[in-house]
Parts: structure tokens; C-alpha cells; sequence
């Protein structure tokens, strides 16, 4: 899912990271409690979490029929965090490592999650956290004037009220060193990375890039960056595309893309949508994700693993690429004003949010991320992948 972050009228640009399995960064407004949520829905690694305008959420896979009064919510890969309107915490999912025990948490004004553990910044710029600390990514105790954070794999990232940023954490592939980090406007951590936003348009990058993903140094008048599994794309104020990373599969071949308004990137896929409404797709092509080029009319488009989503100026979606687990079965879908393409192999699904407030998905289902978005399903606490390494 890409949030936009507006400031005064002046657009400061949006971060999308889809990585591997659309690990997401979204930035919310804060100015203290607010007057009403906006509806959202995101598709998690193995959940699926909807906020409805008047506060209370609603998930498939997890548990979150009693929350109201919700204003931000985040999920890490096995458990959800919701942000009340008086700035205490819930949370659930899977606590193994305790990143649910938010119970005391008050004067919240911003919360992340993910993997194992959770982080929240508090109204006074300090910072709390909970969860796994095998790497010390929970060491924030000391950290003061905090406007934004991102929790990573195994890192917490803390962007500062001047621009600079502090991280802890594991640091195998240098994802910590961004002490030298200045004007920066959003921080995202992803699993082995981390990226910034400068207020200027450019971009900066460290951690794991094996294959020049994190060669974003060059890049200027950024309003979007979308990083894939191994490759990463920029997004320009004039529309063009610059990319950076693994091209094996010609998922990096965007440089002749113009009037680019949206931009997704999946495994190994790049998707593009016009200010025309016509989208443009460059990758993996086995699945036929990237067999876009008869859409009109689009307003949104979502990359996922191997399928690729399209959100229709009149409510309907279109779909391409697998469905080997019924991903793609959209066609029947009406009054659609947002959609999400998530998952990984058997767990790929489709999340759309309806203009009534009402949800529908259709996908792999094992861990209960569709079904009960219906209210029908059940959640199954066994989990086959918890020491799958991506």
C-alpha cells in the first residue's frame, strides 16, 4: 500500500516498500487524537487488517473485533498494533516474544511493527519497545526529540526533529550507518536495508545491496521510492522513472516510462500506472503479471507476488498473472475504492475495500487472512514458516 505525506500543500513525496512480501511503510499524520479515521485496508504477511471511519478494526487471521477509537494501525509479520485516539496501544497476534505486551503504553503518537517486536513513539519524541531484543533493537530507552521511527527485521530506525537519524539493532550488512544522515523528511526499515527520504527529492540508502539496489545517491526530485526484493525504483516530480538493483528479469527496464503517476514493485516485477489511466509493467513475465497493456480507465494498481491488481475509475478490478489460488477472481468485484495485492506462494491473496466500509478477498487462506473478512474462518496458530529466512 503507498501513503502520501502532505505538509502544508507541499507534497514531501511517499515511500512504498514491497520487499519480498509487501513489507509496508506507512506514515500517518500526527497532531494528537483525531477527529476520524480514514478508512484503509492492508494486506499482511499472513493477516489482513481494515480500519473503519469510526475507529474500529476489523482482521482475517487475527483477532481485532473489540478495537475502537482506532487511528493508525501496523502489522509486523505475525501480530497487529492499533493506535487509540487517547494514545494507548492495543495489540495482537502472536507473542512469543512479547511484542503484544503494549498494555501500559500511554501518550502514543505513532507506532510500527515488525517481525518480533514493536516500537512507539510517545508525544515527547521519546520512545518505547517491546518484543525480541536479541540484536538490541529494543534499545531506544535513550532516545529523545523523535518525530518518526520504523521498526525492521532485526533494527528500529528513529528519525530526529533535525533531520538526523539514530538506528539500533543488527547491523551484519550496515544498516545502522546512518549517523552521517542529514535533511531527512521519512526513514524506512526494511528487513536487511534502510532508506531515507530527503527533503530535497534525493534519496540515501545502506545496508544489504548485493546487486546496486542501494545505489540511490544520484537520485533527484524523488516523490515515491518502491523497492522490490533485490531492486528499487524512484519515482520523479516529472513523471519519469529511475531504478536501481537486480534486472534479470527486466524489472529495472522502466527508463523510457513517462507520465508515471503511481508506481508497485513486486518479487521480481515493476507496475507503473499513466496519468491517463493506462498502466505499464516490466518483469517477470511466466505468470503473464506483466500483461497489462489493454487496462483503461485505472486510478490504482497493486504488484503482488506473481499477480498484478487494477482498481477501476468505476469500482471494478482487474486482474492478471497466477491464480493458482484464486488471487485473480476480482472480476465480480463492484464499488472497490482501494486494493492490495499481498501474500507469498500459497498465502497470495487479494484484499479489496469497498465504498461502504465493507471488505472483500479471495486467495490462499491458511492462515485464516481471507475467510473471515466474510465472518467466516478460523485462525490457526500453527505456523510452518517461522524459521523461513528471506
Amino acid at each position: 500500500m503507498v501513503v502520501m505525506v502532505e505538509n502544508g500543500g507541499m507534497r514531501m513525496g511517499k515511500v512504498s516498500f514491497v520487499l519480498v512480501l509487501c513489507a509496508v511503510f506507512m506514515l500517518v499524520g500526527w497532531s494528537g487524537a483525531a477527529e476520524g479515521a480514514e478508512p484503509q485496508v492492508s494486506a499482511g504477511r499472513y493477516h489482513t487488517v481494515g480500519l473503519n471511519t469510526d475507529g474500529t478494526a476489523v482482521a482475517a487471521g487475527y483477532d481485532v473485533s473489540g478495537w475502537t477509537d482506532i487511528v493508525e494501525s501496523s502489522t509486523g509479520d505475525y501480530h497487529t498494533v492499533g493506535l487509540k485516539t487517547d494514545g494507548t496501544v492495543v495489540a495482537g497476534g502472536w507473542n512469543l516474544s512479547g511484542q503484544c505486551n503494549v498494555g501500559g503504553w500511554t501518550d502514543i503518537q505513532q507506532v510500527s511493527a515488525r517481525y518480533y517486536h514493536t516500537v512507539g513513539l510517545k508525544t515527547d519524541g521519546t520512545m518505547v519497545a517491546v518484543g525480541l531484543n536479541d540484536d538490541g533493537q529494543l534499545d531506544v530507552s535513550g532516545w529523545t526529540d523523535i518525530v518518526q521511527v520504523s521498526a525492521g527485521g532485526h533494527h528500529t530506525v528513529g528519525l530526529k526533529s533535525d533531520g538526523t537519524v539514530v538506528a539500533v539493532g543488527y547491523n551484519s550488512d550496515g544498516q545502522l550507518n546512518v549517523s552521517g544522515w542529514r535533511d531527512i523528511v521519512q526513514v524506512s526499515a526494511s528487513r536487511y536495508f534502510t532508506v531515507g527520504l530527503k527533503g530535497g527529492g534525493a534519496a540515501v540508502a545502506v545496508g544489504r545491496g548485493g546487486y546496486g539496489q542501494l545505489d540511490v545517491r544520484g537520485w533527484t526530485n524523488i516523490v515515491e521510492v518502491s523497492a522490490g526484493y533485490l531492486h528499487a525504483v524512484g519515482l520523479k516530480t516529472d513523471g519519469t522513472l529511475v531504478a536501481v538493483g537486480l534486472n534479470d528479469q527486466g524489472q529495472g527496464d522502466v527508463g523510457g516510462w513517462r507520465d508515471i503517476r503511481q508506481v508497485s514493485t513486486s518479487w521480481n516485477s515493476t507496475v507503473g500506472l499513466k496519468t491517463d489511466g493506462t498502466v505499464v509493467a516490466v518483469g517477470g513475465r511466466y505468470y503473464g503479471q506483466c500483461e497489462v497493456r489493454g487496462w483503461r480507465d485505472i486510478q490504482q494498481v497493486s504488484a503482488g507476488f506473481y499477480h498484478t491488481v487494477g482498481l477501476k475509475t468505476d469500482g471494478r478490478v482487474v486482474a492478471v498473472g497466477s491464480n493458482e489460488y484464486g488471487q485473480s477472481d476480482v472480476s465480480g468485484w463492484t464499488g472497490i475504492q482501494q486494493v492490495s495485492g499481498g501474500g507469498w506462494l500459497t498465502d497470495a491473496h487479494t484484499v479489496g475495500l469497498k465504498t461502504d466500509g465493507t471488505v472483500v478477498a479471495v486467495g490462499g487462506n491458511s492462515y485464516g487472512q481471507i475467510a473471515n473478512v466474510a465472518g467466516v474462518g478460523s485462525f490457526s496458530n500453527s505456523n510452518p514458516w517461522a524459521n523461513f529466512e528471506f
